[in-house]
């Protein structure tokens, strides 16, 4: 399963995901999303689980935490063409 994890801290790197969520189960891959430009943090990531019900407990475990300094959100992620279209930008 792959999992949303909003508000995240810059400074959190994908090695602090990875040992979190890694308390629940195996973790397949992490990915925080950084500016292209900049290198920076986006402030939100997904880290894919292979087993559902591992993800889920990590999903309920981890979802309105404290994870350094910042409450972070955790649910199931979207798939890309789910999203509601974009705006263009003028």
């Amino acid at each position: 399963m792959n999992m949303y994890v909003g508000n995240l801290a810059y400074g959190v790197t994908e090695d602090d995901l990875q040992a979190a969520f890694s308390e629940y189960g195996n973790v397949e891959s992490v990915n925080i999303i950084k500016d292209r430009y900049s290198g920076q943090s986006k402030g939100f990531g997904f880290v894919e689980m292979p087993d559902n019900s591992e993800a889920d407990t990590a999903m309920k475990a981890m979802n309105g935490t404290e994870f350094k300094g910042r409450q972070i959100k955790v649910n199931q992620a979207k798939p890309r063409g789910d999203r509601s279209a974009r705006r263009p930008r003028y």
